[in-house]
């Protein structure tokens, strides 16, 4: 038995099936009809015989130019791969006593990252006994989140995690 790779298709001698609901070219139900007679209507108009959906019972095929849909497939994929977008998430490390030219260095960073398209994960980690003093760190990070307010929304609010309490920034949706 052959294999058959995932994407490819049940055409013609592969057919399985003793009958199938067989569709014209137009889109036209013919009714169910044997494989063989299925095979000669196709060969009649210089087609092929596709399998689309092999688990009804009996066996959906259509009667199309294989070759041409194929490539349609692979049109298809590479524009949905062309507009899709992938989104990184670039980190920016804080302290919980920042001053005020580092905190306006690292929010003009993160305006960047945010202007790119890249969502933001502003971290603060806390050393020794500033762990004590969260309300401190949650301050910072919600400066940070009102810096950059025009650039981006608020996707994860303040949360600690361990010794380090972080935000996540998303950039604004386009209209």
């Amino acid at each position: 038995m052959s294999t058959i790779a995932k994407d490819q298709a049940i055409i013609n001698n592969r057919i399985r099936a003793k009958e199938v609901r067989l569709i014209s070219q137009n889109g036209e139900q013919l009714g169910i009809k044997s494989k063989q007679e299925a095979l000669e209507m196709a060969e009649r108009v210089d087609l092929d015989v596709v399998l689309v959906a092999p688990n009804a019972k009996p066996p959906v095929a259509r009667i199309m130019d294989y070759g041409k849909y194929k490539y349609e497939q692979q049109r298809k994929e590479r524009e949905a791969r062309k507009k899709q977008r992938v989104i990184n998430v670039k980190e920016i490390r804080l302290s919980p006593t920042i001053e005020e030219h580092d905190f306006n260095t690292k929010a003009n960073q993160a305006k960047k990252f945010l202007s790119k398209g890249d969502k933001v994960k502003a971290s603060i980690r806390f050393r020794g006994r500033a762990i004590t003093h969260k309300d401190i760190g949650r301050d910072v990070l919600v400066k940070f989140a009102e810096a950059l307010k025009e650039e981006g929304d608020l996707e994860v609010r303040p949360k600690m995690e361990g010794r380090s309490m972080f935000l996540v920034l998303a950039p604004k949706k386009e209209k």
